[in-house]
């Protein structure tokens, strides 16, 4: 279903409980815990940054945890999509009654003739005026606010609630005006894409009664409401699996709560929020790729001590096949190489061999192992490298690589270009 304007993304919520939420450090004795607990800080961080922007407040972060918590326990009314679409329209004009309309402080909202709008948008009247017009007038108008900084604060709110039939209302200013295309844009939309299979009217009802049921919510952020209960709701529901669908990774709900409230308030211990995300990846590449990652260093251990291979500072191992006599590449010029590469399975990942296509790219663009292998090679020369995961892809995972490979690459430079 495609984006309806004035929709806060919510669903259903309870009138918050009055609950407090406060930092808390916390002690991770594994992985398991410290996954969790990265989890919640990490999304907790990024909400706060984003989408708590203009609400940062106890409040705001309340309504958010008390829904996560909803969301976990099962506890979130199931809306149909039209009820659903409906009861988002109906919070988001309850919290434009503070905010002024679409959030802009110097908009008054006017229920009545923003809800008549929407009506007769869903309804396909236009005589008052054309969905087109409607949505470029209001675009123009809100660009030009947006860019205000520095807005008065609204008035007071004319409040109304959501009718059944076409009419007419005037508009006697400019906030009318916006009021009503505001209204239009949004119930010509609905029209087209909740309402398209609804032949007998009643999907449209319990649209409207859903609007009404909405806008008498007590929800001060729709957003952030649905955001939590969303969120909950696919923890819950990952939880058999495991946690991020690692089923060695058992599901702390706890733990990953704190870490939302730990990370919505951006305290940094006993982790940092910049930290989090990269700590997640690395602990699910070794739980699913620690084996990958311990063969790939036996195989190095033992390769070695093989005659002809020769070992790096940095841990790349190399032999020579044929020694050329050109010049050697630096680190910033470009190469072009024939290539064959496979893990140490023998399993073959990539080959400019097989294709009959050499390749040419800059050597400071490249894995690390590639970066200093390639410029120990005079032009002529066919090197076999191997190439641990640390010089390689490391916890990532890339195409058919696994995390944590080890990487042998037989290389020919065919000649350098400056």
């Amino acid at each position: 279903m495609k984006k309806i304007s004035i929709l806060a993304l919510s669903a259903l919520a309870m009138i918050s409980c009055g609950n407090t939420y406060k930092v808390k450090e916390v002690a991770l004795t594994s992985m398991n815990d410290s996954v969790n607990y990265a989890l919640g800080l990490v999304n907790g961080y990024q909400i706060k940054s984003y989408q708590m922007a203009n609400d940062s407040s106890d409040e705001a972060v309340a309504e958010f945890i008390d829904a996560l918590q909803r969301g976990y326990d099962g506890k979130v009314e199931e809306l149909s999509e039209i009820e659903t679409v409906g009861n988002n329209i109906g919070q988001a004009v309850k919290s434009f009654e503070k905010k002024g309309l679409v959030e802009q402080a110097s908009w008054t909202l006017n229920e009545k003739i923003f809800f008549q709008g929407l009506v007769n948008g869903m309804l396909g009247d236009s005589v008052m005026m054309q969905p087109d017009v409607a949505r470029q007038f209001f675009q123009e108008q809100f660009q030009t606010v947006a860019a205000n900084k520095e807005q008065e604060a609204t008035g007071k709110p004319v409040k109304g609630k959501c009718g059944k039939k076409m009419g007419t209302v005037e508009l006697a200013n400019q906030m009318d005006s916006l009021n009503y295309a505001f209204g239009v844009m949004n119930g010509s939309e609905i029209r087209v894409y909740v309402l398209a299979q609804d032949t007998t009217g009643e999907g449209f009802n319990d649209f409207v009664a859903a609007v009404n049921k909405g806008l008498k919510s007590k929800v001060k952020n729709p957003q952030l409401v649905s955001m939590g209960e969303q969120i909950g709701k696919t923890i819950k529901e990952q939880e058999a699996d495991g946690l991020v669908g690692v089923a060695q990774l058992v599901t702390d709900f706890e733990l990953i709560k704190q870490g939302f409230i730990n990370g919505m308030y951006k305290f940094e211990a006993p982790m940092k929020a910049e930290d989090a995300g990269a700590y997640i990846e690395s602990a699910i590449a070794t739980l699913k790729f620690g084996e990958n990652k311990k063969a790939g260093e036996e195989f190095l251990a033992a390769n070695a001590t093989k005659e002809g291979v020769v070992v790096t500072e940095s841990g790349l191992q190399y032999e020579v096949l044929t020694m050329g006599n050109g010049p050697k590449p630096t680190a910033t010029d470009r190469v072009k190489v024939h290539y064959h590469g496979t893990l140490i399975d023998g399993t073959v990942f990539d080959s400019s061999v097989e294709r009959g296509e050499p390749i040419t790219f800059g050597l400071n663009q490249v894995i690390a192992g590639w970066t200093e292998g390639v410029q120990l090679m005079p032009v002529g020369s066919k090197f076999k490298f191997y190439i641990p995961q640390e010089l390689g892809y490391g916890a990532r995972e890339a195409g058919s690589i696994p995390a944590y490979s080890t990487l042998i690459f037989e290389v020919e430079l065919l000649g350098i270009e400056k």
